[in-house]
């Protein structure tokens, strides 16, 4: 299955010259899936930096001046079947996990575990079952919160969202991420594109998505409590402890997005990017 995607996004800047960090780039781990894609295009041109940070994560980093446009496409080849799934997969002892889950079982800046440990514990301590517990997370919150683009805040915390019961895709994934390190379930936030591939589509303008990962048995697995079922065609972008971590577009300096567009669906007639 080939998938299209990419973005074309404009910002106005307060400063004339701003320092911008961007993570949109395909994740590092598994840009083996990029068939083809463009040159990130800037407006006006200028130089941009590229590195990898600790996570994977491909990050630009570019001095803007009051306006800049940032736009990319390319093809991704994936296999077509959805999020795996594995029943039997069990809770690994803090003892045992390996040293980079060990991070994602810690407190972050929308995560905050020391609020919601009672409450995780008495609601989901006695789910039998690794798997199971953090499906029964994924469908309290996909039951408890209502998705709403107009109420999106860019500061709600999991604790809030859950006193709130509202909230958009991040909000939903950091409400599943912090009930899962609550109960030593290390858990990480991801984000990407995921198109409307085997399920109705979703009227409401195409976004990137969030939804996070797990360590269960002895790898990753990946949860999604915003759509709480198994989906095609996710593409990775970045993962963190939460969002704080994977902004998307960091300016150092006052920035208003005057254009966003994104776009990612499966190719049923194929034609290379022009170069």
């Amino acid at each position: 299955m080939l998938i299209r995607y990419g973005f074309d996004i404009a910002l106005n800047l307060v400063q004339p010259t701003t320092t911008i960090l961007t993570m949109m780039d395909v994740h590092s781990d598994v840009r083996c899936g990029v068939s083809e894609e463009s040159e990130l295009e800037l407006i006006p041109t200028m130089p941009a930096g590229r590195f990898v940070d600790d996570n994977g994560n491909v990050v630009r980093r570019l001095t803007a001046p009051a306006g800049v446009a940032l736009r990319l496409q390319g093809v991704f080849r994936t296999d077509g079947r959805e999020d795996e799934v594995d029943t039997a997969a069990e809770v690994v002892a803090v003892s045992d996990l390996p040293p980079d889950a060990l991070p994602f079982l810690r407190p972050s800046r929308y995560c905050e575990t020391e609020l919601l440990s009672d409450f995780a514990w008495a609601n989901f301590g006695g789910v039998s079952g690794g798997w199971a517990r953090v499906q029964a997370i994924c469908d309290f919150v996909h039951g408890r919160l209502r998705f709403s683009y107009p109420e999106a805040r860019p500061t709600r915390t999991a604790n809030e969202a859950l006193a709130e019961g509202v909230g958009v895709c991040r909000d939903f994934t950091h409400l599943a991420i912090a009930l899962c390190r609550c109960l030593n379930i290390p858990a990480r936030y991801c984000n990407g594109y995921l198109g409307d591939i085997g399920v109705p589509p979703d009227p409401a303008p195409m976004d990137f998505n969030a939804w996070f990962e797990v360590f269960l048995g002895d790898r990753w697995f990946t949860f999604d409590a915003r759509h709480n079922q198994p989906r095609i065609g996710r593409i990775l972008i970045a993962r963190g402890r939460d969002a704080a971590d994977i902004p998307m577009i960091a300016s150092f300096g006052c920035h208003r997005l005057t254009r966003f567009g994104v776009v990612t669906e499966e190719i049923r007639e194929y034609a290379a990017i022009a170069a």
